[in-house]
Order: C-alpha cells, then structure tokens, then sequence
C-alpha cells in the first residue's frame, strides 16, 4: 500500500489555540494518529501527515475542522477529539451531493447533528418514514437522535404530542407496588429520554407540556386499545417487549403520526425463553416498503471512547462463543455418525 503525505499550515498562526488542538503532551495528536493510523509531525503551526491517501485526506480535514473549533476560545478535550473522529466513519453509503443540512436536526436549547454514516441514514428514515426501527448497541445515539427528531417534529407543529414508551420488564409485577403516580413509577425506566428532552427544551418547558399532556408518560402495557393520532412515538428498549406486545403496538399508529422503535437485541432482560419481539418483528417486517430499519454497531459509539471497546470485546466474545458451540455441535454430530 503507498504512502502519501501532504503539508498543512493552520492559520492564524495562534499559539494557545495549537496547545488546545494538540492536547497535553500532544495526546489529542497522538489520539487521531492512532485512530486513522497515520503519522503527524508538527512545527509550529505546520503540519506533516503521512499514511495512506485515505487517511492523510481525513487526518488534514480533522486538524482544519478542530482547528476551527477553538476559535471562540473552546478548549478541545478527547472525548471532542473521539466524536469529531467518528465523523470520518462510514459516511461511504451517502452521495457527497447530499444536503447535509437535511438532516441537522434543531430544537430550541441545541443542534444535533448526525455523527456517523448509520446516524445519517437513521435520521433520514425518520424524516422519510412513519414507522422506523434503530437497532444497535449502547451508545450509538438511537434513542437521542429519535428524541431530538420528535422535538423538532413538535416545534414545527406536525405532530399534536410526544409519547415516550418503554416496557418496564425489570420492574415486573413490583411496578404496582412502586410509590407515586403512573408517571412516576415508570420515570426510572424512562430517564434517558427525559435526560434528552431537558436538553433540548429545558427543565421547565418539559415539565409545562408533560402538565398540558402533549408530552406523555406511557409504559406499553397501557397502550392497548388505543389509537394514536397525529403523535410521535418513541418506544424505548424495543427489545424488551414480546412479539405480542410489538404487534399491539405498531398497530397503534394512526393518521399522521411517526413511530420510532429502538432497541438493542444483545441486551434483553426478558425471561428465558420468552422471545423478543423486537427480534421477531425484525424478520416479519424486513422488505416492506414504507418502514425503516437502520442497524448500527460499534463503530457508531459516540459515548466515551471506552465504550466502543467494550461493544466490541463483547461482540468478538459473542462471535467466539457461537463459533465453539458449532464446534461442539459438528464434533456431537460425527461422533453418532461413528
């Protein structure tokens, strides 16, 4: 493979910004090398990149675009240094004739936007269709993406109301025995989508709509018999939910609503031998036109750089175990034909 290099000047030729680019001891420098696998010597505000061609092109986009960054007087961090390196990720799959504007989500308190190809393609599934499905490991941004779409879709006033739904599985027959209100007894299981919500509206402007009704509370055992309107649906941890409890939901949405339906199929809590629906619905819906499926893995991580790790170590373990019972299987197998 050839080795390409390229020199970049990073003007203004500012000495507290290029410590703030460059990290402690140049450890954000070192984390981008690391990261695209390429060479970076610096002088001064002079920069040589050396690696493939792929790589000094990302290396010099990412230097420019965080460089950019700390003209305001910012302060990058590596957690900073992790997401705008995960920009660089899988954005293959999208013409660079694409809007990126299209899918900037905005909402009073933020703007959100997509970070990684799959994030990219999850937002404009949202934007394109009634009823969508994200599935993925932790920390993919499924559930902060469908919440800030659900925002934006409220702001521009069209939809009537949010419903945040989520099944509490761990919570089981002691939900009743839980102190407060319905609200309050599943707000535990929704925190994520709260957390999300006071981020882009406020702490008082949410709590305002949740007293109005136009956000609402709902765990999925109270949602049958009803037919849901002119709504944006988020249901939260889709796995945890029963082939029976999936299809009673998605038929729940009426006219004019949206449906998104997010969930991680590695981190079911069900009872054994109680199949997911999510799973299933997965398989029963797959080729219908009109509903989404975005799948995400763990390049799509935008949580602490660890956790990308983690995902993966746990997905080389899953792949490692279903190899060695086949093994066991095939070896079980040829001993009876002996």
């Amino acid at each position: 493979m050839s080795t390409h290099s390229i020199s970049l000047t990073l003007v203004p030729d500012n000495a507290q910004r290029l410590s703030s680019l460059c990290g402690h001891l140049n450890e954000h420098i070192q984390q981008i090398e690391s990261f695209l696998a390429l060479k970076i010597q610096q002088r001064g505000n002079c920069f040589h990149l050396s690696g493939t061609e792929s790589a000094v092109n990302d290396g010099s986009r990412i230097l420019e675009a965080l460089y950019s960054a700390t003209a305001g007087g910012s302060t990058l961090s590596p957690n900073m240094i992790h997401l705008a390196l995960q920009e660089t990720r899988n954005l293959e799959n999208f013409s660079t004739e694409e809007n990126e504007e299209s899918v900037f989500i905005k909402t009073p308190k933020v703007s959100v936007k997509p970070r990684s190809g799959h994030q990219r393609q999850y937002v404009r599934n949202i934007q394109r269709f009634d009823i969508n499905f994200g599935i993925g490991p932790a920390g993919t941004g499924k559930t902060y993406l469908a919440v800030a779409c659900a925002v934006e879709t409220l702001i521009k006033d069209q939809v009537n109301r949010i419903l945040l739904v989520r099944p509490a599985v761990e919570a089981g027959e002691k939900l009743g025995f839980l102190p407060g209100d319905l609200a309050q007894k599943i707000d535990p299981y929704l925190r994520p989508l709260y957390d999300a919500l006071y981020e882009m509206l406020g702490f008082e402007k949410v709590s305002r709509l949740i007293e109005k009704n136009v956000i609402e509370v709902a765990p999925l055992a109270y949602m049958r018999g009803r037919t849901l309107n002119n709504s944006y649906i988020i249901l939260d941890e889709s796995q945890n939910t029963t082939t029976a409890q999936m299809k009673m939901f998605l038929t729940r949405i009426g006219f004019g609503s949206t449906a998104v339906i997010t969930g991680d199929v590695t981190q079911i809590d069900l009872p054994k031998g109680t199949r997911s629906g999510l799973v299933h619905v997965s398989k029963v819906l797959e080729g219908i036109d009109d509903i989404g499926f975005t799948y995400f893995n763990s390049k799509d991580v935008v949580r602490h750089r660890l956790v990308q790790r983690i995902v993966e170590a746990y997905e080389k373990y899953d792949l490692q175990s279903v190899s060695q019972l086949a093994n066991q299987d095939s070896a079980k197998s040829n001993d009876r034909d002996n």
